[in-house]
């Protein structure tokens, strides 16, 4: 399966900005660092058209080690989670 990676999105920064390479990699790095430092400040970051980005809570719960059969308990936990905004899920389609 393809896939698209940061190498990717800054070599495309590159050619529709035409900015230097390293340029490109220090917008894209200050962007990701940026949407990091709101979600662990438990802000929602909201990319109108593109989605949105928000924490939500993972209840703590009983699971099974695969291995062994046996009973695990499986800690309370924060997780980041993504939902597609109406022109992504449009553009998707």
């Amino acid at each position: 399966m393809a896939k698209v990676t940061k190498e990717d999105l800054v070599g495309t920064m590159v050619r529709v900005a035409g900015c230097s390479k390293k340029c490109a990699a220090d917008c894209l790095n200050a962007i990701l660092d940026d949407i990091t430092k709101g979600l662990k400040a438990g802000k929602d970051v909201v990319l109108t058209g593109f989605g949105t980005f928000k924490v939500s809570r993972r209840k703590a719960r009983t699971g099974r080690n695969p291995q062994t059969g046996a009973t695990i308990k499986i800690l309370a936990k924060k997780v980041p989670r993504f939902k597609a905004g109406k022109s992504l899920k449009d553009a998707v389609k």
